[in-house]
């Protein structure tokens, strides 16, 4: 990160405990250095042992990137920095309206077979990314789960926990792969409208279709994270941190703006 980067992003960082009074050694590194370390290895896809001298050493640079999973520090940080990226671009900080979708990605040989499954439709062998993104494509939730998991089914339970999360969100657009009763649930149980974005019958040929376009953007911005092409992770909460870590790195180099709209 640049002095300006960090200067804005500093103030955002979750408040060590032993600098709230609660105890605790004191960390032997800067949060810059290891942010910069962690994002280093999310943005050119290396293994944890061969980060380079420049940062901290591999492994206390995985310590502090367990301790912010397990704590749960990598979400509460992004949704801090998302929120005044929204304000930035002239948007509320709490999100209205959103687009869910899933991804499918071929899983690393070190992916157990009890955390991974096939996805008949991609034809794919390997883990499901779910996502709610808002308007401006910045990620309101992710949830990773085997590739043979339906995306009703992880909708479900994701979009509980965006509804929880976001309290100002009322309306949330998805593709034909949602329907069902998953409509009325949603609508019953959190007051959320899930509006189906379907395309013609009538249309060949590649078409931008209104809305969906936005989080099919997240997906390629994602991919071009080497360390996100595929799912390297053993475990599931660490492929759902390495999501939130490239989606910081995102926002923290190009902060988003207003863009054209194209339906």
């Amino acid at each position: 990160m640049t002095d300006a980067e960090w200067a804005v992003v500093r103030p955002l960082l979750p408040v060590p405990g032993w600098m709230r009074g609660r105890g605790g050694q004191p960390e032997a590194y800067c949060h810059r250095a290891m942010l910069d370390a962690i994002g280093y290895l999310v943005d050119n896809g290396i293994k944890w042992r061969a980060m380079p001298a420049d940062f901290p050493p591999w492994d206390r640079v995985y310590a502090f990137f367990r301790r912010w999973r397990d704590h749960d520090l990598v979400r509460e940080f992004h949704h801090r920095l998302r929120g005044q990226v929204r304000e930035k671009a002239g948007r509320d900080a709490q999100p209205t309206a959103g687009m869910i979708d899933s991804q499918s990605v071929k899983a690393d040989a070190v992916v157990g077979a009890g955390s991974r499954g096939f996805d008949g439709g991609k034809l794919v062998n390997g883990r499901k990314r779910h996502v709610v993104v808002d308007t401006l494509g910045l990620l309101l939730g992710v949830m990773v789960t085997a590739a043979d998991v339906s995306d009703r089914a992880a909708a479900h339970i994701l979009l509980e926990q965006v509804a929880i999360a976001h309290h100002r969100l009322a309306l949330v657009w998805a593709d034909g792969g949602y329907t069902g009763s998953l409509i009325e649930h949603c609508l019953a149980t959190f007051t959320l409208v899930l509006a189906i974005v379907k395309r013609s019958d009538h249309v060949k040929g590649f078409v931008v279709l209104p809305k969906r376009w936005i989080v099919e953007r997240r997906f390629a911005h994602l991919m071009r994270s080497r360390r996100l092409v595929r799912d390297f992770e053993r475990r599931i909460a660490s492929a759902e941190a390495m999501i939130y870590w490239s989606m910081i790195g995102l926002m923290t180099r190009r902060p988003a703006r207003p863009h054209r709209r194209r339906g």
